[in-house]
């Protein structure tokens, strides 16, 4: 009776191989694998690294594949995308890398390719793919006005040079109760307080998702090690995106694949805003110091003051401490801010208000330290958003929130020059100062941060990116995005009076002069104001200007915010006024947004040096 069982079941094993035609089998040393087999190649491995769920991977299927091209079908009316890939990134995902799928959609995947067997036998070969992408899946955080797991689109305008646009939208869900648990008795703390959901997605020009970071994998806002608001997003020359959050600085490709993910050197603490892969190879990360004696001999955590320099390895190379190169008790813009929305403290009880001498004299006395507006080491008193690399003279670019200020640092940690109000300054950095001048060349006459003609400077901006392609060792060409509040130090009669730019500055470095050569939003008045981040970059592709108002219509009810902001994602021919691109993201508290490039994803190869 054993015998027949034995060989009934070596019978039934039989059978089952024959009937797999329409299946693959690895051999004994081989993988194992059983799959429906659509094509002439290997099997469909969805989402491959877990965190990217609108990717997929062709496997290989054990030949060798050259010529490979990727075209995902639109829908009516959508966007098609499609791309050639390298051999290396074939080598790299063993098989072909798919990105672009319709979420909750019977996605048809075209891939041409030339097939090489083990015997050199070379077949071209043209087919098409059927794969279900799953529905975008994100936490949610309990709040009434949250409808659904990712931002919805309203497209305005879209000028038929952009129609191949992608663009990544680096926004947040605000404070979900789960992580807002964690931090006990408002410690008024760095990071770790802002464990804000990520909600990362690229979006095509007809506003539908093609890709989102599922961050769960990677990301727990229970672990002050793996938390933190994700922020700085930048795909680099080599098509990678860098980021960072809380503790932490990451580096995927846009298939999910991990090229690293690190904790920050012991001697820094709290990445936020900008992490900038600068031209020298390296990264430029803004963080603060985990433990700086003051002058007065406390020790403290210091907040959002530091930039650091690291290798590709994670050593630290340099660092610029702004606490010891600017004055962090230049107080002329801290007491002008509307304390109702400092940074993302938001308190509706204070909206309008701003901060004494006394304040500030109380708060030194006291030993009040943490993420709040002050000055001093140990307060947020610089609240660096952005750095940037200047290789022509090896250089850093920052820009300071709470100094209204963008100011050129040396290798040396001199300061070159400060494009800001020329109030508050002293000694050495007050005659750093820029002057402002008028496409004449004309002195432009300023007083109280007020000045006459086009220009203005920028008020507690983001984003000052120097415009590469346009710069040179003598002019630099600048964007920022001037958010607006505490304009000319004070706060207006009105909220509504307030209002947000995108600018661009001509800077002539030797004769310390600047000139305004471009601004938009000021005529769109208070519904296009962004009290907190948002975006000002210049693409060199099709010579555009990206912004992203990414905090309008911002409400505040009781301290909280109520309801979602709108951003808005526009782009705009150089010079022009009228935008060639307008997409509304429609209930997400936004950071940023910028293009996301295909080509550098897939089409470059690494032995190929391209511009950052």
């Amino acid at each position: 009776m054993q015998k027949k069982l034995v060989v009934r079941t070596m019978i039934a094993a039989v059978a089952f191989a024959l009937a797999g035609g329409a299946f693959a089998a690895g051999g004994s040393s081989g993988p194992a694998v059983k799959y429906p087999k659509q094509g002439q190649i290997g099997e469909i491995i969805t989402n491959p690294y877990r965190i990217a769920p609108l990717t997929a991977i062709i496997r290989n299927g054990g030949y060798k594949l050259e010529n490979v091209s990727v075209r995902i079908v639109p829908k009516k009316d959508g966007q098609e995308i499609s791309y050639k890939v390298t051999p290396e990134e074939v080598m790299t995902h063993a098989g072909i890398p798919v990105f672009g799928l319709y979420p909750d959609y019977v996605n048809t995947i075209e891939v041409t390719y030339t097939r090489i067997d083990a015997k050199g036998e070379k077949k071209d070969i043209k087919e098409s793919y059927q794969v279900y992408a799953p529905p975008v899946y994100g936490e949610v955080n309990g709040s009434p006005s949250l409808k659904s797991t990712m931002f919805d689109t309203t497209v305005v305008k879209v000028d038929p040079k952009y129609k191949d646009r992608l663009y990544l939208v680096n926004n947040l869900l605000t404070a979900p109760s789960k992580g807002a648990r964690f931090i006990w008795n408002n410690p008024t703390g760095g990071a770790i307080e802002w464990t804000f959901y990520p909600q990362n997605a690229i979006i095509d020009t007809t506003g539908a998702v093609r890709w989102y970071l599922l961050p769960d994998p990677i990301y727990n806002m229970e672990d002050p090690y793996r938390a933190g608001v994700m922020m700085g997003f930048q795909q680099g020359k080599d098509g990678a995106l860098t980021w960072g959050y809380g503790q932490r600085y990451v580096k995927y490709d846009i298939m999910g694949r991990e090229i690293f993910n690190r904790r920050l050197p012991p001697a820094y603490n709290d990445f936020s805003h900008s992490f900038d892969q600068a031209q020298n190879g390296n990264y430029l990360l803004r963080v603060a110091s985990s433990d700086y004696k003051r002058p007065d001999g406390k020790n403290v955590r210091t907040v959002r003051d530091v930039i650091v320099e690291l290798s590709p390895e994670g050593k630290v190379v340099d660092e610029w401490r702004l606490f010891d190169i600017l004055d962090p008790y230049r107080d002329i813009v801290i007491k002008s801010l509307d304390q109702g929305a400092v940074c993302l403290n938001l308190d509706a009880s204070h909206a309008g208000k701003s901060l004494s001498a006394e304040d500030l004299a109380k708060m030194e006395k006291s030993d009040t330290f943490g993420d709040i507006s002050g000055v001093g080491a140990g307060r947020n008193w610089a609240h660096v958003n952005s750095v940037d690399y200047d290789p022509t003279d090896d250089s850093i670019i920052i820009s300071s929130r709470h100094q209204s200020a963008i100011i050129k640092i040396g290798r040396d940690k001199k300061v070159k020059w400060i494009l800001s109000a020329p109030d508050g300054w002293k000694g050495d950095l007050a005659k750093k100062v820029l002057k402002p001048i008028d496409k004449d060349g004309k002195p432009v006459r300023c007083e109280n941060g007020k000045c006459e003609g086009n220009f203005d400077y920028t008020w507690t901006q983001h984003t000052a990116f120097r415009i590469d392609s346009k710069s040179n060792k003598d002019v630099v060409y600048v964007t920022a995005f001037d958010n607006g509040d505490g304009r000319g130090f004070e706060q207006p009669a009105m909220p509504t009076m307030k209002y947000s730019r995108a600018v661009v500055y001509k800077i002539d470095q030797k004769n310390g002069t600047v000139q305004q050569v471009w601004e938009f939003g000021k005529e769109r008045g208070h519904n296009w104001y962004s009290p907190v981040t948002s975006l000002t970059q210049y693409e060199p592709d099709k010579d555009s200007v990206m912004v992203y108002s990414a905090t309008p219509e911002m409400q505040l009810q009781n301290g909280r915010a109520i309801g979602n902001p709108s951003p808005y994602l526009m782009e705009f021919d150089w010079g022009k006024k009228d935008p060639a691109v307008e997409i509304r993201i429609n209930g997400s508290m936004g950071y940023q947004a910028m293009p996301f490039r295909i080509n550098k994803a897939f089409g470059q190869s690494s032995k190929k040096e391209s511009t950052k």
